[in-house]
């Protein structure tokens, strides 16, 4: 039997973009929908994300911006980001939240794993979900990070697939045993191309396979709805090129 997992990760908030990617992929086709945090910030649709995940059962974690919002549903501050241009992004994506939403958010982990028997091998398959690394959840691992530091990271995990987030970067490297994978970002590609990125996992009996996905949305939706909520301009620049410009 083969189990179908949606990856996904880094929506930043950007409901036109997940949603054009349920369009486009179906949820329903999927056993699993895994996301790799950083859920919210940056496009002003927080509540419509998070009520997409809650409706679809996404087996979630947290990501760094979503730390932030915490932050500030408790009535606590960050130092960083210090830019005004950039905390407003934050202080929005807060303050639209209801009491459902909020109390989804606090309830979500740094990591999850999932298990899946192996019909041809004496231990189990374990997927861990991580933002940004089995060592670190701030740490950045891009399609160019060396294999040395894959290499160092499997020594770290029990886990035979590690799914991960927060570089924006998607790659699927097979090193010491483990698939490494970033689906790429749902709602904030940095590469130039601003289509919204995912990715498929299919794990059947010994075989894992997985497929990257770049899929258009209607920026202009995200850009207009920056507009008219008087959000810094600059972030309706980024969506539009796919760059991160601050």
């Amino acid at each position: 039997m083969m189990t179908r997992i949606l990856l996904l990760a880094d929506i930043h908030g950007n409901f036109p973009a997940l949603r054009a990617i349920a369009e486009a992929l179906d949820p329903a086709s999927f056993h699993f929908i895994v996301n790799c945090g950083d859920s919210l910030v940056y496009a002003p649709f927080a509540s419509e994300t998070i009520d997409w995940l809650i409706d679809h059962q996404a087996i979630s974690i947290l990501g760094n911006t979503d730390q932030k919002v915490i932050k500030l549903l408790q009535g606590k501050s960050f130092k960083k980001p210090s830019k005004p241009e950039k905390r407003i992004m934050y202080t929005t994506a807060a303050d639209a939240l209801g009491e459902a939403e909020k109390n989804w958010l606090l309830a979500l982990k740094e990591t999850k794993e999932l298990i899946f028997p192996s019909p041809t091998a004496s231990e189990p398959i374990k997927l861990g979900i991580f933002h940004g690394s089995p060592a670190d959840p701030d740490e950045l691992l891009f399609a160019s990070t060396p294999d040395e530091r894959f290499q160092e990271l499997a020594e770290e995990t029990e886990c035979r697939i590690v799914v991960t987030g927060h570089s924006h970067s998607p790659y699927h490297k097979y090193l010491s045993g483990i698939h490494f994978i970033n689906p790429g970002s749902v709602g904030r590609m940095f590469d130039g191309d601003p289509r919204a990125g995912c990715a498929t996992l299919d794990i059947e009996a010994n075989a894992i396979t997985v497929r990257h996905y770049r899929i258009t949305y209607p920026v202009e939706e995200v850009v207009a709805a920056i507009r008219k909520h008087r959000l810094p301009e600059i972030y309706a620049t980024m969506f539009q090129s796919g760059r991160k410009l601050n």
